[in-house]
């Protein structure tokens, strides 16, 4: 019997499964409500969808928003920190910004409370000569005064570890002694890196993760074992790529941004499959609406970002921009006579007025409904026999027309115009704004309800072309499937470029090498190659920001090849050169950070997998009244997944499948390729 691969991305709004079984050339998908407060319920629910005998499964990849939303919704363990004299106050004063920029007045308060930021004498120097000897009586009372404060999670921060972790290290020998479970962080474990804020800000926001993370992780692992899973379980890292859940239950700060980092991996593969290397992805779910860029095949990696205000997170993350206008975004007239959408969103429990859950504010799912773009008798996700158009249409009556004067249908295809608007914005934001031509580029959407609005993103953006995946409602499981295992080491070096210790440089890529293979011999992934990748941060001396310069490496038989001085001038040179467009005269160079990644290449599916085995003639299945603009048209209705490779289908129409809604609005065309994606864009477009 073939062993199937099983992506799960637990959303908001619905858990998504991908099951792909690759020797028999199929795959199969499923999306149910994401349970709640237990998020195992619909976990397990999505796979039995599709699978029944557990032990058929060879591996399981979760994407998961727990991380990400314990941080926002400020639900993780009570936590305490023990650091060096006069440091107590570097999570709070941060880098002494505040939330309106044009505001003089804000608040903040950090995940740990200050009665549990206790200080204790040590002093490490930033060159790395310890002056002060760590006191470990004071770290061991210290400890204690923390279990007596009630702390779940501790960690150690002292001022310049990652120069030397010596004193660092003997602390949290003995907290763990002291500490009654394994929830116990130390900088220099974490974030071995200049710059204090970030590095404190990283390891504390990693300890308040441990105890929810590794118990929610413990549980659904448990949980799987229960019902005959013996396969191997990982987890999506907010860089695209894999990890085991024991490295997820140390690092919980890595699985932030979880889930939409393997939408983006599935885009980028699709994309890349159906020769495009420039897309911008938007990932449109219940909740949020998140859009990506992929340049040249490549994802963007960013070394840090903000959960929230005050909320730094310093490790690779894909870029990934957020805004509240999901399909359970609710709609709302502020006290100005303005119309929004977002950020407060329905969920999946009540959801949408249409759901019939109690909830009486219009979404922007509402909105659609209304409209005709969704068929209320046959709704996504599983457990609704139908949904209520009158009760949105009252809804949205109500809370918009009404205090608009709009008629009921006027507030929908406003609700969708302020929507489509904000998405449009979110996307010429990591786009245009940058300086990308939106020409070069295709819109992928996907999520629940991203098909639903490709044509009025390419209106609002001019982007000429839309890819639709074949499976838009689980393309974020797929990712699962689809990503690497991955694993990203840094190390500070700080030093000229002219003084550069080569040996140590050497040693450091050597350990993160043999640490990265390590990982990846533990798994039991058979991997189709392993790669090595290397960065420096660099700049000029006397400059604040660097520029990522990467370094090629050989290895010969397991052992790192070190680059010499002048390869890397020369690398920074031409990096700094393509950044700027020109070099400083006499500047003298400096390195800042080494960065590696250790990466095992999981072996890829081949999407024509994916492909309509179809010749069915291409007919509508109905036809039915859809609002666009101000009139209703007669619009085709087509079953998606029967339709040939091939086909080309005019709009207005809509193609519908278990996981999303594929809205082609009436000057645009779809045309299904040779993956099973659906190519939308203008109907004068020659193909």
């Amino acid at each position: 019997m073939s062993k199937r691969m099983i992506g799960v991305d637990v959303g908001g709004t619905f858990t998504d499964v991908f099951v792909l079984n690759e020797e028999a050339g199929t795959a199969a998908v499923a999306k149910v409500p994401t349970s709640r407060p237990d998020q195992s319920g619909g976990f397990l629910d999505g796979i039995g969808c599709e699978v029944k005998d557990l032990s058929e499964i060879s591996v399981v990849v979760h994407g998961t928003t727990a991380g990400t939303n314990a941080l926002l919704e400020r639900k993780g363990a009570k936590t305490g920190v023990i650091c060096t004299s006069g440091l107590r106050d570097v999570l709070e004063m941060r880098r002494r910004d505040r939330p309106r920029t044009w505001g003089l007045r804000g608040d903040f308060e950090p995940v740990v409370d200050r009665r549990n930021r206790l200080e204790v004498p040590e002093r490490t120097l930033a060159d790395g000569t310890i002056r002060t000897q760590v006191d470990l009586e004071a770290v061991r009372a210290a400890a204690e005064q923390l279990l007596e404060n009630g702390c779940e999670a501790a960690a150690i921060l002292f001022a310049n570890a990652y120069a030397n972790p010596e004193n660092e290290a003997a602390a949290v020998a003995v907290l763990r002694e002291v500490w009654p479970n394994a929830h116990v962080s130390a900088s220099h474990e974490i974030l071995p890196e200049i710059r204090e804020f970030e590095r404190f800000s990283t390891t504390a926001l990693n300890t308040y993760l441990q105890p929810e993370i590794s118990g929610y992780l413990g549980h659904l692992e448990g949980a799987l074992h229960d019902v005959g899973f013996d396969g191997e379980f990982m987890i999506v890292q907010s860089n695209g790529g894999v990890m085991a859940v024991e490295t997820a239950c140390k690092m919980p700060v890595r699985t932030a941004l979880s889930g939409p980092a393997a939408g983006v991996i599935a885009a980028g593969y699709i994309a890349g499959s159906a020769g495009f290397e420039n897309v911008i992805t938007g990932d449109m779910g219940g909740t949020s609406f998140d859009v990506s860029l992929i340049h040249e095949g490549r994802s963007i990696l960013s070394p840090q970002t903000s959960i929230d205000f005050g909320m730094v997170v310093r490790t690779p993350m894909i870029e990934i921009t957020t805004i509240g206008a999901g399909g359970g975004s609710i709609a709302w007239v502020d006290k100005g006579g303005l119309l929004n959408i977002g950020p407060e969103s329905a969920g999946s429990n009540p959801g949408p007025v249409a759901y019939g859950l109690g909830n009486d504010r219009p979404t922007v799912t509402d909105a659609n409904i209304v409209l005709g773009r969704i068929d209320p008798e046959n709704p996504i996700g599983g457990k609704l026999e139908r949904l209520d158009v009158e009760a949105a249409s009252k809804a949205i009556d109500a809370h918009v027309g009404k205090p608009l004067c709009l008629t009921t249908l006027e507030a929908a295809e406003a609700i969708l115009r302020v929507a489509n608007s904000r998405m449009a914005g979110a996307i010429r934001l990591v786009g245009i704004e940058r300086g990308f031509d939106p020409k070069r580029f295709a819109f992928m959407p996907f999520g629940g309800g991203g098909a639903l609005h490709a044509g009025a993103v390419l209106a609002e953006t001019g982007i000429e072309r839309a890819i639709v995946p074949r499976y838009p409602g689980v393309t974020s499981a797929m990712g699962c499937v689809i990503a690497d295992m991955r694993q990203d080491f840094v190390q500070t070096i700080n030093t000229l470029v002219s003084t550069l210790d080569e040996a140590a440089l050497t040693d450091f890529m050597q350990s993160h090498v043999d640490q990265g293979m390590a990982l990846l011999d533990a798994s039991k992934t058979k991997f189709d190659s392993r790669e090595l990748s290397f960065e420096l941060d660099m700049a000029y001396i006397g400059q604040t920001h660097t520029v990522p310069v990467p370094i090629t490496i050989e290895t010969v038989k397991g052992k790192v090849v070190p680059p010499t001085k002048a390869q890397i001038e020369e690398a920074f040179d031409a990096t700094y050169q393509a950044t700027f467009g020109r070099l400083l005269k006499n500047g003298v160079r400096r390195i800042l950070n080494l960065r590696s990644a250790v990466t095992g290449k999981r072996p890829k599916f081949d999407l024509a997998t994916l492909a309509p085995k179809s010749d069915a003639e291409v007919a509508p299945k109905a036809i039915r009244r859809v609002h666009f603009g101000s009139d209703w048209h007669d619009t085709e209705i087509y079953d998606r997944l029967i339709l040939p490779v091939g086909a080309v289908i005019k709009g207005p129409a809509i193609l519908t499948q278990p996981d999303t809604t594929v809205l082609i609005e009436p000057d645009l065309q779809g045309r299904v390729d040779s993956f099973g994606n659906t190519i939308i864009e203008k109907q004068e477009a020659v193909f």
